[in-house]
């Protein structure tokens, strides 16, 4: 057992000493405002009692050293530097900021550019798109930015589709996409697998070389464990039986992690386990650091989900996050790939108006995503539709008044005509789901229902008006958070928010709470409005 430590009871500078000096809040709160800049911390010399001391030089003459000491130097806080800088130089970034994927091109090319041309790491959005529109889409983005780092493509883990992960997987390794992020996964597959490792080589130095920056959302402590881990033994040998691993590429996995990071995605938008950051982050760092002393593997935890103000995004970096990720806030932006109507919903949401329902890609698992539940009744419809899933074994067992109301305020036609579009789709997606469908009456009407929970999300992309009522989108509570953030500022206005300016916005914002802190835990009274960061127009300088 430790010997315990003594801990004074009353620190110097709160004492209650008449000659006790305030502090002026016109110097902390532009100390706050001005984060770059050093800040000096003055103690009294006769009570301790502490403020913060801007070393301009009209302060400097006025500097009364006969009642001061000063007590320590505060360097400037950058937003470059919250996170962990092996992130940012792995990445080819400035900022340890990512613009996270969001489903069906929502995260755009022009959003994935746009971001990397700010100095963040993008991400495309390419689940539910084609193999060939994320090959269209990986094009337009490399003819934009180059063969360089700075942008990523999304890989969501296709449990019920195994054939189309790995085409997508195909594509990207046959591309050389530089960084990839991978989603939803519940277990590591033969292909996420083979896109970490393909490639792989050992240095001069005898470091292990990866094509393939692999980063991996994760709520779940296990589904973190397998990826912060070297692959299993199994699995290489699989893939080298297979021919798609070599013998050296199987033999040096088992000196790295799957994934180099580890994004903790907590209550987010879309596919999430509504975890609190504030207990997933810390529980997946100690993970880190207990699979580290196992296996000798590092990697970087980020933070994910909840990130809508600068107040948040602070606090995952004084967690330990080595980089933060956003999504919801960023479908409200003019580069999303979503309509204006849908974009006018997302913003007039508060902190209530988030729900959840069924997912279209994971449907027959009774699997969730966070939607936006005010003005539309997509949820409602949604989680109607799988309880007649779970309840019956065909579609033939439903009753009339039930079919009559599908067809009417659901699927606004004919069951037969939508099972007619379903079957199309998935001839030429996928025929074994059809030939699946004829031999078992229950893949068929999961196939049917998840047609409406398919095309919800579409709707909403082409902005259909007579179908606003059923638009799904994705978004969680930081959502809400953002938009009474931004409310009174320019940002209010979807037309001003482009990723950059509510990227810079936030971290600026972090940045100005993070110095705020810092002068509080060195004894610096501060007024309540030096934790209060307004959006203001913003522009990068070197």
């Amino acid at each position: 057992m430790e010997a315990p430590v003594d801990i004074p009871l009353t620190a110097p500078h709160l004492t209650k000493d008449k000659e006790q000096t305030s502090q002026p809040e016109e110097i902390a709160v532009r100390a706050v405002e001005a984060p770059r800049s050093d800040v000096w911390v003055l103690s009294h010399r006769k009570n301790g009692g502490r403020q913060a001391f801007l070393p301009d030089a009209e302060s400097l003459e006025k500097l009364d050293t006969s009642k001061w000491n000063v007590t320590g130097i505060l360097p400037g806080v950058f937003p470059e530097w919250l996170g962990d800088p092996g992130f940012t130089e792995h990445h080819g970034v400035r900022f340890p900021y990512v613009v996270g994927e969001m489903a069906n091109g929502i995260a755009t090319t022009d959003m994935v550019v746009a971001a990397a041309r700010g100095g963040f790491l993008g991400v495309f959005g390419a689940a539910g798109l084609t193999v060939r529109q994320t090959e269209e889409g990986v094009g337009r983005i490399r003819r934009e930015l180059g063969p360089g780092p700075g942008w990523a493509v999304n890989l969501i883990h296709s449990p019920t589709e195994p054939g189309v992960e790995r085409g997508v997987v195909d594509m990207l390794l046959r591309e050389r996409v530089p960084s990839v992020s991978v989603s939803a996964f519940m277990e590591l597959t033969p292909s996420v697998v083979r896109l970490a490792l393909s490639g792989i080589s050992e240095r001069p130095d005898g470091s292990v070389h990866r094509p393939v920056r692999l980063m991996a959302k994760v709520s779940r402590p296990e589904t973190a464990t397998a990826f912060m881990s070297p692959a299993p033994a199994a699995l290489l040998e699989r893939l080298r039986g297979q021919g798609l691993l070599s013998e050296d590429e199987a033999r040096l996995a088992a000196r790295i992690p799957v994934a180099e990071d580890i994004t903790a995605e907590a209550d987010s938008g879309g596919h999430t386990d509504n975890r609190p950051l504030t207990a997933l982050l810390p529980r997946l760092l100690a993970l880190r650091d207990s699979v580290a002393r196992l296996h000798g593997c590092t990697v970087r935890v980020g933070a994910a989900g909840g990130l809508g103000t600068p107040h948040a995004v602070a606090a995952a970096f004084a967690t330990g996050a080595a980089y933060v990720v956003t999504g919801s806030v960023n479908q409200t932006a003019r580069e999303s790939g979503i309509s204006e109507q849908a974009r006018t919903m997302l913003a007039a949401a508060d902190l209530p108006d988030m729900v959840m329902a069924p997912a279209a890609d994971m449907f027959e698992l009774g699997v969730q995503v966070q939607v936006l539940g005010k003005g539309t009744m997509f949820a409602r419809r949604a989680r109607l539709l799988y309880r007649l899933y779970d309840q019956h074994d065909a579609l033939e067992q439903l009753d009339e008044k039930t079919r009559a109301r599908l067809e009417r305020d659901v699927f606004r036609a004919p069951l037969a005509d939508v099972w007619a579009q379903t079957e199309k789709f998935w001839s030429e997606r996928d025929p074994g789901e059809i030939e699946r469908a004829a031999a078992d009456p229950k893949h068929r009407m999961a196939l049917l229902f998840r047609w409406y929970l398919g095309q919800s999300s579409h709707w909403a992309i082409r902005g259909e008006k007579d179908r606003t009522l059923d638009y799904q989108l994705w978004c969680g509570p930081a959502l809400g958070a953002f938009n009474q953030w931004v409310s009174g500022s320019f940002l209010a206005n979807t037309a001003e928010r482009s990723v950059v300016q509510v990227g810079l916005n936030l971290l600026e914002g972090a940045a100005s709470h993070t110095r705020a802190q810092q002068l509080r835990s060195h004894g610096v009274r501060l007024p309540a409005r030096a934790f209060s960061f307004r959006p203001r127009p913003l522009r990068q300088s070197a």
